[in-house]
């Protein structure tokens, strides 16, 4: 079976915001602004976009199978947002993966339907639903309840948006090491900086956090035995620390360094 968990980072859509407003000779900060404050008009306080009035910047994405594991970003830096979104789906195409997320289904598929709407970016495999292939009829990518697409935040808040709990907590509940040096909300200001390649190492190490969560939760629900899910760990630790690129090689100290902590907590 092929794995692939994956998580995305956006920013604001701002030449959608320029249309939408009218805002013709503003800059993108400047349209990024009244779009915040359009938003919080709305809710009342939070600045968080509607979901279509997102623009992804990055996809990272952790490749496993039984043989070996892979964590990279979706095409170079300075590939646009149609070519990431393409490789992303065309993925899909190749190897028919599980896919798995944190919060995938209330944020990173929503916002990668519309950009693909936008770009006209075929999929068949992703969208079928049965009619070309009898297996996806009760087991799609689409529908809510299958094994194609596993949102972890949904299946272990038994899908009650009032369980929902942040991937970070979870993460460093589990003696991971969780966020390292950004968050989602500083996305946008290393955007504008130019720093797309910081975006992207941090979006590698969220989705680090998703894969060993759900390792876990593979072990939890019987489908990895102790012995393999050790092997697993092991042979994820040993890629990043060998990887000679320092975001992965830090994120490999420091869950080395909660390993750690954890071991004094249980001996004190």
């Amino acid at each position: 079976m092929t794995v692939l968990v994956f998580d995305i980072e956006t920013v604001p859509d701002v030449a959608t915001g320029r249309r939408l407003y009218d805002l013709e000779g503003l800059d993108d900060r400047e349209v990024a602004n009244v779009m915040f404050h359009k938003r919080r008009q709305v809710t009342g306080e939070s600045e968080f976009l509607p979901l279509h009035l997102h623009r992804v910047v990055a996809i990272s994405a952790v490749l496993a199978t039984a043989q070996q594991v892979k964590v990279w970003s979706l095409g170079e830096t300075d590939a646009d947002e149609a070519e990431i979104i393409r490789r992303f789906f065309d993925g899909i195409e190749r190897f028919t993966p599980v896919l798995v997320s944190w919060n995938g289904s209330g944020f990173d598929l929503p916002v990668l339907h519309y950009r693909a709407l936008l770009h006209g970016i075929a999929a068949p495999r992703y969208w079928e639903t049965g009619d070309e292939d009898r297996d996806f009829r009760w087991n799609n990518y689409i529908s809510r309840y299958h094994d194609r697409h596993t949102d972890l935040m949904d299946v272990l808040a038994a899908y009650q948006p009032r369980a929902a709990a942040r991937l970070d907590e979870v993460a460093v509940m589990l003696g991971l090491p969780g966020k390292m040096g950004l968050s989602g909300a500083d996305v946008w200001e290393r955007y504008l900086a130019g720093d797309i390649g910081g975006i992207r190492d941090y979006c590698e190490t969220d989705v680090l956090n998703t894969y060993l969560v759900y390792l876990r939760f593979e072990l939890i629900r019987g489908h990895l035995l102790a012995a393999e899910y050790e092997t697993r760990c092991r042979q994820l630790r040993e890629l990043l620390e060998s990887s000679g690129r320092p975001h992965l090689e830090a994120f490999a100290a420091a869950w080395r360094a909660q390993g750690a902590d954890e071991n004094d907590a249980g001996q004190g």
